[in-house]
C-alpha cells in the first residue's frame, strides 16, 4: 500500500512540476524545437488533459484501494503515448531529447504496474 501511495503521490507532483512552467513556455518550446505549434489550442488542451491526470495522480495516493479501479486507466495514461513516441523514435521521426521524457513516463507507468499488482484484493483464507 505504502509504494501506490508514494508512487502515486511522487507521480502527481514530478508532473505538475514539469507541466505547469510549460503554460508560460509555448514560444520558447516553439523556437528550441521548430517548428512553432499552428494549433495553440492543441497544445493547451494537451496540457490541460496531462494536468488534470496528475490530480487524478494525487487523488489515488490518497487511498490506493478505493481509487484502484483508476490504476489501469493511468497505467494506460504512461504507457501509450510512451509506446507512441517510442516508435516514433524507432522510425527514426523523433530524436532522442523528444524521447527521454518518455523513457519517465514509461518508468512510472511500470511502477503504476506494479503498484496495482500489490494493492490487489487478497484471497481470503478458509480454515
Amino acid at each position: 500500500m505504502n509504494l501506490a501511495k508514494q508512487v502515486f503521490f511522487w507521480a502527481g507532483i514530478y508532473g505538475m512540476l514539469v507541466l505547469l512552467p510549460m503554460f508560460f513556455l509555448e514560444a520558447q518550446i516553439g523556437r528550441a524545437f521548430p517548428p512553432t505549434t499552428n494549433h495553440p489550442e492543441q497544445y493547451y488542451a494537451f496540457l490541460g488533459v496531462a494536468l488534470a491526470w496528475q490530480f487524478a495522480f494525487l487523488l489515488i495516493a490518497r487511498d490506493p484501494l478505493r481509487y484502484r479501479p483508476l490504476m489501469p486507466v493511468a497505467i494506460a495514461e504512461k504507457f501509450l503515448p510512451a509506446w507512441a513516441v517510442i516508435w516514433l523514435y524507432l522510425a527514426g521521426r523523433v530524436t532522442g531529447i523528444a524521447l527521454a521524457p518518455f523513457l519517465v513516463d514509461m518508468a512510472l507507468g511500470l511502477l503504476f504496474l506494479a503498484s496495482y499488482y500489490w494493492t490487489r484484493p487478497q484471497e481470503a483464507t478458509h480454515e
